[in-house]
């Protein structure tokens, strides 16, 4: 049973984990698009590479695309942290059952 309950958090926190990484890439999408006005799918490629942490594939034009672009990566790179803590944590919690370290209640 406590297997069970354990990929049943790894499949949930996976879960969240991709709806965030989406939700991530949908946004950098938009601001590519509106500030650089490009196509949407060069702006899903340009999303998609710096929230992976490869870098940009196109020159910026404008002030505000490289703002945006700036932003984003910063951005990016806090939502990669974010989202390896989310879909490890089932994981770490597992670990510290295994080696018997329960919380103590507080009097």
């Amino acid at each position: 049973m406590a297997t069970h309950i354990f990929i049943k958090r790894v499949i949930r926190n996976l879960s969240i984990g991709i709806a965030i990484i989406v939700l991530s890439l949908c946004i950098g999408m938009a601001g590519y698009h509106h500030f650089e006005k490009m196509k949407w799918v060069d702006a899903y490629v340009s999303a998609a590479m710096i929230l992976s942490g490869m870098g940009p594939v196109f020159p910026l034009q404008t002030t505000a695309g490289k703002i945006f672009a700036g932003t984003y990566a910063l951005f990016s790179g806090i939502i990669f942290l974010v989202v390896i803590a989310i879909i490890f944590a089932p994981v770490f919690h597992r670990f510290l059952h295994a080696i018997h370290l329960e919380q103590t209640k507080s009097q």
